[in-house]
């Protein structure tokens, strides 16, 4: 099957949904004052060996994107390559058109060709931006910052770290891979080392659950393995503020500052009271702000580790002060990292909460499927139909042994219940749903459209978790 049509999934549906001329307006082909985003290949070197990737860089040849809280998303996208594709910007929430799913409603932009935006971009955060094709998994993904003007006066550097599992196969042969391996089907042959069985471990429940269902050939940080890591130069005594974004297609990481205490001070972009700590879980396609003081003594350097959910794999960065030495650092720890699980989201909240309401509509969503049949879904109680200014809430109950990072588009949401106790929690755009859990979590319909509303590990949106949260027109 094509990239272009493996994603359309549900929300190929909406040619049928009927769009509003107001929504349809979009900026022209050529625009001034703005910034050019260029789409490209470009090839990198993984385990010694050569590998040709996408990229998403800037006029400066910088990968993404810097703007400011309060601009405009002036942004013209000039697809540079062969093949057509598609960007969708993640935590932004820009009207439907120029939300970047295939065909709802625009189709993918074609290959040398331009796609225009302009809209509000909204409050400041660390967002990313990424291809909403199977595309993604070869690294078509940059971070997206919104600098807050309020932070200009702060003596501290901002330090971006995206996070990125990567395979010599093709994402195609990925996926055919895993419905294969688990359906007894045959591959003729095809080498498929870096597809392999899931992993079984415990979850919090005492469970056996599967983990991870692809064992890759690398594990990234800004595009290197831990073997060659970027070494970041910072000043001794010095703050920094380390925005990390996990770009994985199907890896969850915990985050290990090791010894050095940070601030978790937002969660997708959006303020949380802080939390102190040492090691903070990071499911696929969410971020995390960390704020951090370096000590005056730092006579080594220090790295910031990326643990592979329940397996020995690492990757990560290193900060190194003036004159301090860097010690060469392996791929794998000694021990198997943690299995993600909802401590910490119980404990956040947010800075901002929604506001205090009832809600207007609510709905039952049951993510379903499993690893023998490769098949996964959402089955919601209705189809979710919501009206602007509705207060909605919608609890996600994880039927699978697998968990889940489900990611609503468009709109920021707030965790309100776990396993059917209410709180106040953060308001965030991705959320983990581990298996035989449930979270709820409340929306303010603000933003009419028919948005996606999916799993965010890659292969499982691909194989059927996708479905819509839309607006009645």
């Amino acid at each position: 099957m094509k990239r272009r049509d493996i994603l359309k999934g549900a929300v190929a549906g909406a040619a049928a949904f009927a769009i509003p001329s107001s929504l349809l307006a979009v900026a022209p082909t050529t625009q001034s004052g703005g910034q050019t985003l260029g789409i490209s290949r470009r090839t990198i070197e993984v385990n010694g060996k050569s590998a040709s990737v996408f990229g998403l860089r800037g006029a400066d040849d910088a990968p993404g994107l810097r703007l400011r809280a309060g601009e405009a998303f002036n942004v013209l996208l000039r697809n540079e390559t062969a093949e057509p594709t598609i960007i969708h910007w993640h935590g932004l929430t820009p009207p439907w058109p120029s939300d970047g799913v295939a065909d709802a409603p625009l189709p993918l932009i074609g290959a040398r060709a331009d796609r225009s935006f302009d809209f509000p971009v909204g409050e400041p955060g660390t967002f990313w931006m990424h291809a909403h094709t199977l595309q993604e998994q070869l690294l078509l993904a940059a971070p997206l910052i919104v600098a807050d003007p309020a932070d200009d006066a702060k003596d501290e550097q901002e330090i971006v770290i995206l996070l990125h599992d990567f395979s010599f196969s093709s994402p195609e042969e990925l996926l055919a891979g895993l419905q294969s391996k688990n359906t007894g089907g045959s591959m003729d042959g095809m080498d498929m080392s870096g597809a392999q069985p899931a992993m079984a471990g415990m979850n919090d429940g005492g469970m056996m659950t599967d983990i991870n269902d692809i064992d890759y050939d690398a594990y990234l940080a800004n595009d290197r393995p831990l073997d060659d890591p970027e070494i970041v130069p910072v000043e001794r005594g010095g703050r920094v503020r380390m925005r990390i974004i996990n770009g994985a297609t199907a890896t969850a990481f915990t985050v290990d500052f090791g010894e050095l205490e940070g601030e978790l001070i937002a969660v997708d972009g959006q303020p949380v009271e802080p939390v102190k700590g040492r090691r903070f879980p990071m499911t696929m396609g969410q971020r995390i702000d960390v704020r951090a003081q370096l000590p005056r003594d730092l006579s080594s350097s220090f790295p910031i580790l990326a643990l592979r959910e329940g397996s020995k794999e690492r990757t990560g960065i290193v900060l190194r002060p003036a004159g301090a030495t860097v010690a060469k650092l392996g791929t794998t720890a000694d021990v198997d990292a943690p299995i993600l699980d909802l401590t910490l989201e119980a404990q956040l909240r947010a800075i901002a909460p929604l506001a205090s309401r009832l809600a207007n509509k609510t709905f039952e969503m049951a993510l379903t499927g499993d690893m023998a049949t490769y098949r996964w879904g959402l089955e919601a109680s209705a189809p979710i139909l919501v009206d602007k200014g509705d207060r909605v809430e919608v609890t996600l109950r994880n039927d699978t042994m697998m968990a889940h990072p489900m990611h609503l588009h468009g709109h920021h949401f707030q965790v309100v219940a776990i396993d059917g106790q209410r709180f106040q929690g953060a308001v965030r755009d991705t959320v983990l749903v581990p298996p035989m859990r449930s979270i709820t979590i409340a929306v303010d319909a603000v933003n009419p459209g028919k948005w996606a509303f999916h799993c965010h590990h890659l292969y499982h949106m691909a194989s059927g978790m996708m479905s819509t949260f839309a607006y009645r027109s």
